[in-house]
């Protein structure tokens, strides 16, 4: 069977793409290639299931439940939690393998599937290339007291909760934040872990009904956190994805504080503790310039890896670092989680406000954003863009123009006929400029 998996699980329209029929024979596969002997005999091999707050997730968790309780594992359904919940349940419960039933931020008609080795780790690409080898191949069925169990896990969310209180125990009392839950899978747990911290808690997009996922909140619709910030006075507000491994922030003014400022943030705070391994943060070649300058200055390095979240997290683990992510605001601090944790993110960077003594906004200007724009090219031959030699002339020409004050990047999707030029420059005119000329170069040279 062709690849199943993308960049982050599968993803696409509930009920069309990710139908309940995929579901059960892909989470089959995953029992076959992850439970190993402990599904059909001696150790009974667990998974640790749980989802976001879709209309789709209910049918789809049915399915993936019941996909893994054919092949003998045993189903601990911890619910509505976040993905990072996952993850660290898997773990915190030795379970052979985890389930995630999310499309992150996408709309509520999307879904997806996720799923976690031992550990609580992303699956490699060699194994989710054998998982998809495996779906819709015949197999032995286990009868008798040879099928697993389905039962309901509701300490879950207390156990992620007491790991987050544990992970960063410094108190916020005197600190009012306004979290911004997207209706997601935070909506129950981001606020309570706040409140148990000693916060002032007020909750926008905090009422899941099934069908109003990311519609109009979260962190990829800002503006209803900051005109909440600003009219209830709060200190600071925070804005999570709909599965919630991801966090961006407001400050008191209603500013909009991106993953690269929160890097920098916690970076600079580890740096001081003596708690960031080699003085690193692992970021990617799209975080702006304006972050590697900052942390350049303030005498931490920065390495850079391709985009996606798993690249920075393969980066981290080889190296052993304590913090990396990315502009979009997946942050993921490795002593305490195996992915992006959006929660966590948001819980470290509201104690350092608290701790510091000093308001997010002036610890956020320890950056300076330059100004950036993207153009995608359609319709191009996008493997020629690090061949043409009059695209790589322009691209050098305009790297020399710019000199230290931006830079510029062509990357191709990994998925369309599309070259994305970005460009970073001192003004938001001037990045334009550049990046309209080349992408007029690349539309001219390697057009289909």
């Amino acid at each position: 069977m062709a690849r199943l998996f993308g960049t982050d699980g599968v993803r696409g329209l509930a009920n069309k793409d990710i139908t309940a029929e995929l579901a059960l024979e892909l989470s089959v596969a995953v029992a076959h290639e992850l439970g190993g002997q402990g599904a059909f005999g001696g150790h009974r091999a667990t998974a640790v299931v749980g989802r976001d707050p879709r209309a789709s997730g209910e049918f789809l968790m049915a399915a993936v439940s019941a996909g893994l309780a054919s092949a003998g594992v045993d189903v601990l359904d911890a619910g509505v939690l976040p993905t990072p919940a996952i993850a660290y349940l898997t773990a915190r419960m030795n379970a052979e393998m985890g389930a995630m039933l999310s499309a992150s931020h996408n709309a509520m008609p999307d879904n997806g599937l996720k799923f976690f080795a031992r550990g609580g780790h992303k699956l490699a690409d060699e194994l989710e290339d054998r998982i998809s080898e495996r779906v819709g191949n015949d197999w032995e069925r286990p009868t008798g007291a040879g099928v697993g169990r389905i039962r309901p896990f509701p300490d879950g969310a207390e156990f992620y909760i007491d790991h987050l209180l544990r992970a960063v125990p410094g108190r916020l009392d005197g600190l009012r934040v306004v979290i911004d839950a997207a209706h997601g899978a935070a909506s129950a747990v981001g606020p309570e872990v706040f409140r148990r911290a000693g916060a002032t808690v007020d909750v926008i997009g905090g009422e899941p009904d099934g069908l109003n996922i990311n519609d109009g909140y979260g962190s990829t619709h800002l503006g209803e956190l900051q005109e909440a910030v600003r009219l209830r006075g709060a200190d600071m507000g925070v804005a999570f994805d709909g599965d919630a491994d991801r966090c961006l922030a407001v400050d008191a003014d209603g500013e909009q504080v991106d993953g690269d400022q929160i890097m920098a943030i916690l970076a600079l705070s580890l740096h001081e503790g003596g708690d960031l391994v080699d003085d690193t943060l692992v970021a990617t070649v799209m975080s702006n310039l304006g972050l590697l300058q900052a942390m350049e200055r303030e005498g931490v390095r920065v390495v850079q890896t391709a985009v996606g979240d798993r690249y920075v997290l393969e980066e981290m683990r080889s190296g052993g670092y304590t913090l990396g992510g990315e502009q979009s605001g997946h942050v993921i601090m490795l002593d305490h989680g195996t992915t992006g944790d959006g929660v966590l993110t948001a819980l470290a960077l509201a104690e350092r406000v608290v701790s510091s003594g000093t308001p997010l906004g002036r610890l956020a200007g320890v950056m300076t954003r330059l100004p950036q724009v993207l153009v995608n090219v359609k319709g191009v031959d996008k493997n020629g863009v690090d061949s043409d030699e009059e695209v790589l002339a322009q691209v050098a020409a305009v790297g020399a123009e710019l000199g230290d004050q931006g830079r510029v990047l062509l990357r191709k999707s990994g998925t369309e006929p599309l070259v994305r030029v970005m460009v970073e420059a001192d003004t938001h005119d001037r990045a334009q400029a550049y990046a309209d000329r080349l992408a007029t170069v690349v539309k001219e040279r390697l057009a289909l």
